[in-house]
């Protein structure tokens, strides 16, 4: 036997401490686009389980697409803040889908909201939320900002600031961000790396406006990855360039 059989092969090493995940509510939803899906809610604990087997500490921001948008209320004349309000209290029904799934995945886990139902969840207390992601829990944050008129992609870019993330991941269904739309032209490029001003010159989407300039403004790094594709989302935490794009100065 040789030296080189007896080598180990490497150990997998997390390019980040501490990351923010930000969910869709979507992702949570069954074949129709709504409701929760139990199926739905394991498979995402799946993908999160090897991640947090790295020792990385995680926060997840969820939204609640799958169970209502603000915007069908406010087209039929409620209130934004009616509205708002009651897509904030959706975010905690995902929040609780996903805290079961992580928790029969053996990963203890805390929910904490910003809007308060001490019965089923955690008030948000930042210090609070840093502690359990010390411990290895994985903190599921919902009731967005707390705030009508924001969005969950805030919410994140708040919450990532607060509790001194590495970097804010935005689990989608595209495997980055492109030079253009790569259905409709072949020839588009996937970014390994591109800057905020390159983002906004190119006018390229990536998260709402508000939530964006706060990363901006602060030099939190935003990651673009596909949450779905085979291990994207675990090669990418791993610093692998090759999957997803990362936004930053």
């Amino acid at each position: 036997m040789t030296e080189l059989d007896n080598q180990q092969p490497a150990t997998p090493r997390a390019a980040y401490k501490r990351i923010v995940l930000k969910l869709s509510g979507e992702a949570l939803a069954g074949e129709h686009g709504l409701g929760i899906d139990p199926d739905r809610a394991e498979a995402i604990a799946r993908k999160i389980k090897p991640i947090h087997d790295l020792g990385v500490q995680i926060a997840v921001v969820i939204g609640a697409g799958n169970l209502w948008r603000g915007q069908i209320g406010v087209e039929r004349g409620m209130e934004q803040s009616t509205a708002d309000h009651m897509g904030m209290i959706g975010t905690v029904m995902n929040a609780l889908a996903l805290q079961d799934a992580l928790e029969r995945l053996g990963i203890t886990t805390r929910v904490q909201t910003a809007v308060q139902m001490n019965a089923v969840a955690e008030p948000y207390i930042r210090l609070r939320a840093i502690r359990h992601l010390e411990k290895g829990r994985v903190v599921i944050i919902a009731g967005g900002t707390g705030n009508p008129y924001f969005t969950t992609d805030t919410a994140a870019a708040l919450r990532a600031n607060e509790i001194d993330a590495d970097i804010v991941i935005k689990a989608t269904q595209v495997d980055g961000v492109y030079s253009a739309d790569p259905k409709k032209d072949p020839t588009a490029t996937r970014y390994a790396r591109i800057s905020y001003d390159d983002v906004l010159s190119n006018r390229l989407k990536v998260m709402d406006l508000t939530a964006f300039t706060l990363c901006q403004e602060n030099n939190m790094p935003i990651m673009i990855v596909n949450f779905w594709a085979d291990d994207d989302l675990y090669r990418a935490v791993q610093g692998d360039e090759s999957v997803g794009t990362v936004i930053g100065n």
